[in-house]
C-alpha cells in the first residue's frame, strides 16, 4: 500500500524512497522510531538486520540487507504512530503558510486577538478596578466574620463595565463557597419568580454540605410557596412550578404582600446559610428597571437583614438614576447600600487595558498608538475593547502605531454606528427620534428638559410622552429632576453625525 503524505510526520521536509513492499513512499524524516525487527533506532541506517526468511529446516536465515546511504529516506512504516500526523493535523499545520500572505504578517494575527468587546463579557485585563474588587473584598470577609455590612450597589452608564464587575463579584463570592444567584430585571415583569429561581440556585449550592437535610427542604417548601404565591397571575391559569420536589409550606412566605413574603424568604435562606458559616449574595443586573413597589419590598427585606445582622446581601447594577429610584422608594436607602459609581478608566488603567493582553501576544504599541486609542475610546472600557479589537486586525505588523490607529479607526466607528449605537436608535420613534437630536444638539452631558423644548420650539408638557417613552426604553435617564441624559457615551455625537 502506498504511504500518503498526510501519514507522515511534518517535522521535515519531504523525501521519497522505496518501502521494503517495493512502493514508493514519501515523507520527512522523524527521530527515533522501531520497525519489523529488533530494537528502536534514529537517523539513518546504521548497519545490517535481520528480516524472517522461510528456509527448507523452517530456521530463520539471516539476509542482508544493503546499507543505505547517509542520507537515506526513512520509510513511514518506520516511524512512531505518535510522530504521525493526522489528515486534518497536517491540512491545519499547512495552512498557517497559505494564510499569511492574507494576515499580512506573523506577529499580529487576528486569530490570537486576545480583545473583547461585547455585552457583559469580561475583557482579558480588568484593569482600573482594584477598588470596586477590594470593597467588595471587605464586604465578604465582614459578613463571614459576623459583621454588618450593606449590601451594594454599582452605577454608570452603558458600556463601563457595570456587568462584568457583577459577574467578577458572583465569582469572588463562589470562591469563598457563598451560595450565590443572579437575575436580570426587566420592567414588565415581577421580581418574585426570578428571585425565587435565583435562591433556589443558590440554596442547591449550598445544600450538598449541609448536615441537616430537613432543614434545607424546610426552606425549599417556603421557596415554592413564595414563588407560586403570586397575586399577578391570571385565575384560571395554571401554577408556575420552580421544579422544587417538597410540599409548599403555609404560613410563610405566601401572604402574597411582597414585602413580607420577601423580608421572610431572605430571613430563612440567611438562616441556611449562617448554619455553614457562609454568606448567600444575589445579583441584580438593570436594577433601575424593578418595578417601583418590587423595589420598595426589596429594600425593606434588606433593611431587615441589615438589623438583624443575616448574612444575605443584595449586590446591583443599573444606570446613574438608580439611586434616585431607590431614594423613592424608601428614605432610608441611601443609608442602606454602599454606592460605586462606575466611571471610564484613566489613563493609565485604559493603557494597561490594552498593553497586557498584547503583551501576552509578543505584540507592542508605541506611545503615540496608545495616545491615539485613548483619545478614540475616551477612557469607556467597551470602546478601548472595540478600537483595540479593529486595530489588531488591520494592523501589518508589530508595534502597532499612530498610523495603523489611523486606519483601523473609522472601521471601529462604523461598527460601533451600526451596533452600539444605530441598534439603540432603531428603536426610537420619529418622534423620540427629534427629541434625541435635540438633545445632542445641547452637547454630550445631561442637559435641562426646558432647553431641549426651546430647541424644538415645543412646551416641556408637550414633550412629556416622548421623554417618558425614551426613559423606559433605556436611551435617556433622568440624572436629576428636570434634567435628562444620555445613558450610552458618545450618543451625542452619533447623533450629531446622522442626517436629520
Amino acid at each position: 500500500m502506498a504511504v500518503r503524505a498526510a501519514e507522515v510526520s511534518l517535522s521535515g521536509p519531504p523525501v521519497a524512497g522505496i518501502a521494503p513492499s517495493g512502493e514508493p513512499f514519501s515523507g520527512p524524516f522523524s527521530g527515533p522510531f522501531s520497525g519489523p525487527f529488533s530494537g528502536p533506532f534514529s537517523g539513518p541506517f546504521s548497519g545490517p538486520f535481520s528480516e524472517p526468511s522461510g528456509g527448507p529446516s523452517g530456521e530463520t536465515a539471516p539476509v542482508p540487507s544493503p546499507r543505505p546511504p547517509a542520507d537515506a529516506p526513512v520509510p513511514a512504516w518506520c516511524v512512531p504512530l505518535r510522530s504521525r500526523a493526522t489528515r486534518r493535523s497536517a491540512f491545519y499545520g499547512n495552512l498557517r503558510r497559505p494564510l499569511y500572505p492574507v494576515i499580512k504578517s506573523e506577529s499580529v494575527d487576528p486569530v490570537r486577538n486576545p480583545y473583547a468587546p461585547g455585552a457583559g463579557q469580561r475583557p482579558p485585563e480588568l484593569a482600573g478596578r482594584d477598588r470596586e474588587l477590594q470593597q467588595f473584598e471587605i464586604v465578604l470577609e465582614r459578613v463571614a466574620r459576623g459583621r454588618p455590612e450593606r449590601s451594594m450597589v454599582l452605577t454608570g452608564l452603558r458600556g463601563v463595565g457595570k456587568t462584568v464587575l457583577l459577574n467578577t463579584f458572583k465569582s469572588m463570592a463562589m470562591q469563598r463557597l457563598w451560595g450565590t444567584g443572579k437575575i436580570e430585571a426587566r420592567p414588565d415583569q415581577s421580581i418574585r419568580r426570578p428571585v425565587a429561581a435565583s435562591l433556589h440556585m443558590a440554596i442547591r449550592e449550598l445544600a450538598p454540605r449541609h448536615r441537616a437535610p430537613e432543614r434545607i427542604e424546610e426552606f425549599l417548601g417556603v421557596l415554592k410557596a413564595f414563588a407560586m404565591r403570586d397575586p399577578a397571575a391570571a385565575k384560571g391559569t395554571s401554577h408556575w412550578s420552580p421544579g422544587i420536589d417538597v410540599p409548599a409550606s403555609r404560613g410563610r412566605a405566601d401572604s402574597g404582600d411582597l414585602e413580607i413574603d420577601l423580608t421572610e424568604l431572605f430571613v430563612d435562606a440567611a438562616g441556611v446559610a449562617t448554619d455553614l458559616g457562609v454568606g448567600i449574595a444575589l445579583f441584580i443586573d438593570e436594577m433601575q428597571d424593578v418595578q417601583a413597589p418590587d423595589i420598595s419590598a426589596l429594600c425593606a427585606a434588606c433593611h431587615e437583614l441589615s438589623q438583624s445582622g443575616g448574612p444575605l446581601i443584595v449586590v446591583g447594577a443599573g444606570l446613574p438614576h438608580l439611586p434616585s429610584v431607590l431614594s423613592a422608594s424608601k428614605s432610608y436607602s441611601e443609608r442602606l447600600f454602599r454606592y460605586a459609581r462606575i466611571d471610564r478608566l484613566d489613563r493609565d488603567a485604559a493603557d494597561l487595558a490594552l498593553i497586557a493582553p498584547a503583551e501576552r501576544e509578543d505584540v507592542e504599541f508605541t506611545p503615540e498608538a496608545l495616545d491615539a486609542l485613548y483619545e478614540a475610546a475616551d477612557g469607556y472600557p467597551y470602546f478601548v475593547q472595540a478600537y483595540g479589537k479593529v486595530a489588531w486586525d488591520l494592523a501589518p505588523r508589530s508595534p502597532i502605531t499612530a498610523d495603523d490607529i489611523k486606519v483601523s479607526a473609522p472601521e471601529a466607528e462604523e461598527e460601533l454606528a451600526v451596533g452600539f449605537f444605530g441598534s439603540r436608535y432603531e428603536r426610537a420613534t420619529p418622534a423620540e427620534r427629534d427629541y434625541m437630536h435635540a438633545m445632542a444638539q445641547l452637547g454630550d452631558d445631561p442637559v435641562p428638559t426646558a432647553e431641549v423644548a426651546d430647541v424644538l420650539g415645543r412646551k416641556p408638557s408637550s414633550l412629556s410622552p416622548a421623554r417618558d417613552s425614551l426613559i423606559k426604553k433605556g436611551l435617556i435617564y433622568s440624572a436629576e429632576r428636570g434634567v435628562i441624559g444620555f445613558t450610552v457615551p458618545h450618543f451625542g455625537r452619533f447623533l450629531r453625525a446622522q442626517p436629520l
